[in-house]
């Protein structure tokens, strides 16, 4: 019985490519409610060429990412949920990411811009203090 548990548990594990998908299909969305540009969101997205970005745009089902990009989708997911966490109008929340901010982090510079310095570490860094101005790890 353990054996057939352990069988559904392998089976139900999602794929690297609908980890894409869905990673690349919420991280678009967030872009929209965010209103970045094609060039900002790749930069977020870790500098894809420019026809492999409206690839994955036009068809994220498609798209296997590397390990790297996927890392970057789940620091910019946790980010957004923190900002619906923190900030419940989801109009504040979206325009938050791009007001000037004069946290010691971003002096005086927005969220956005931290991100897009282009490094994970940005993304890292933007995620931990939205954790822990939510009361979470940092």
């Amino acid at each position: 019985m353990q054996s057939t548990a352990n069988a559904a548990k392998l089976q139900s594990k999602p794929s690297s490519r609908e980890l894409s998908a869905a990673g690349l299909r919420a991280f678009f969305n967030i872009a929209r409610d965010w209103g970045l540009n094609a060039d900002a969101q790749m930069v977020l997205l870790g500098a894809p060429g420019r026809s492999t970005f409206f690839k994955w745009k036009s068809a994220p089902e498609s798209a296997d990412l590397k390990r790297d990009t996927l890392e970057r989708l789940s620091y910019i997911l946790g980010i957004y949920k923190a900002l619906q966490i923190l900030l419940p109008a989801a109009d504040a929340a979206d325009a938050w990411v791009k007001k000037p901010n004069s946290a010691p982090l971003f002096g005086g510079k927005s969220a956005l811009d931290r991100m897009l310095g282009g490094n994970v570490a940005d993304l890292v860094a933007v995620r931990q203090y939205l954790d822990a101005r939510r009361g979470g790890w940092a």
